[in-house]
């Protein structure tokens, strides 16, 4: 990661700014909207690669055979032999 820094302006209801000046009063307000843009970024991301790894183990389902409950049973019996 750099260690630039970027100029980021966007439009917040009042109410979420006073609140937020009120709950980081005296600390470095860049430093906490960046620590938050980089938790709900991660957060994000984790939640796409679930979303990925979710579809990917459906996709296998609907592409491999079923097995019977009896067959798993066949199978346990098997190998404890």
């Amino acid at each position: 990661m750099g260690c630039g820094m970027a100029t980021v302006n966007f439009s917040v209801p009042d109410e979420v700014k006073d609140l937020f000046n009120t709950a980081f009063a005296g600390k470095n307000r860049s430093a906490v909207v960046a620590d938050l843009m980089r938790s709900a970024a991660e957060h994000e991301i984790r939640l796409l690669r679930r979303r990925e790894a979710v579809a990917e183990v459906l996709q296998g389902r609907a592409t491999e055979a079923s097995v019977t409950g009896q067959q798993i049973n066949d199978a346990r019996q098997e190998l404890r032999q």
